[in-house]
């Protein structure tokens, strides 16, 4: 229980941290703008993101949960740092923290660009077709994930009208959404609709990623196991403080069908999400924080 109330002490002074930083840069990027109207939003946009990783890089309480190694902590952190509105004049600031392991990236369907990971493959199609989705729609994105192939060999043909796609990994869910878009198009399938993919993947370029499962979806759960939805969201209420397999209540060919994946029960990244408003102006910003390195990347800029 002590420990506990620490841990919620130390949360409660990073939020006050932070919400205190962005309100003192938020002032300062109002004086600006009105010498530099044409570059108004996006200097603020900049200035909010600049001060949050810098606050995180400076965080006392992360370096503490690192140091500990504990999922308990970064649970009780992200619990009450989840979610912080900071409004400044006429300025709207949402901020997010989240772990950003608690659903599955798809770039680890492919180990590498010639080496696909077929068990993963196998679930994810498994999963979709309770959906009703084709398999092809996996297909499509191991081509997303694969690489320029000199000799054209791809699953389908989703380069011939967007030859300029990237594909050496999946970017974001703006990039998957091209998949989408071909999946409708050649099977005349609306059947994506029922797959509520921001519960189900997060996207990275690490494609050795782990899932937490201290945080992970029942959606996720759902997937892995191949199990019912309503076991799987059964499952996903108890986590938040389990450190073994053994913590879960999981019967044992749940268990094996689990070892399959590669989970883990402390990963200390955390998913940023950033929506600023200001008048007509919107943006939405989302990256990954390594609290070890202390480094954001995966930066993601919708304005």
């Amino acid at each position: 229980m002590k420990r506990g109330a620490i841990a919620l002490l130390i949360t409660l002074f990073f939020v006050i941290a932070i919400t205190v930083s962005i309100g003192v840069g938020l002032k300062l990027v109002n004086k600006a703008s009105s010498e530099v109207q044409s570059e108004n939003f996006i200097l603020q946009t900049s200035v909010i993101v600049d001060d949050i990783l810098t606050i995180l890089k400076k965080s006392e309480e992360l370096d503490s949960i690192v140091a500990n190694k504990s999922s308990s902590e970064l649970f009780a952190f992200l619990s009450q740092a989840r979610s912080m509105p900071i409004n400044r004049d006429d300025i709207r600031v949402s901020l997010e923290l989240k772990s950003a392991r608690g659903r599955i990236n798809p770039n680890i369907l492919m180990s590498s660009p010639i080496k696909v990971n077929s068990q993963t493959v196998n679930a994810l199609k498994q999963y979709l077709s309770k959906y009703n989705v084709n398999g092809s729609y996996v297909d499509t994105m191991l081509d997303m994930m694969g690489g320029v192939k000199e000799d054209l060999s791809y699953n389908s043909e989703i380069f011939y009208d967007k030859s300029d796609l990237f594909r050496d990994y999946i970017v974001s869910r703006q990039h998957l959404s091209e998949v989408d878009d071909f999946y409708k198009k050649t099977y005349h399938d609306d059947s994506l609709k029922n797959i509520n993919f921001e519960n189900l993947f997060y996207f990275s370029s690490d494609k050795n990623s782990s899932i937490d499962l201290n945080y992970a979806s029942g959606d996720v759960w759902e997937l892995m196991l191949g199990c019912t939805k309503q076991r799987a969201q059964t499952i996903a209420l108890g986590a938040g403080t389990w450190s073994s397999v053994e913590d879960i209540s999981l019967k044992d060919d749940e268990k094996g069908i689990l070892s399959k994946f590669n989970t883990s029960f402390f990963e200390p990244y955390i998913e940023v999400v950033l929506r600023i408003v200001q008048k007509n102006s919107n943006a939405k910003v989302r990256f990954e924080y390594d609290m070890r390195t202390k480094q954001g990347r995966n930066f993601s800029y919708d304005i």
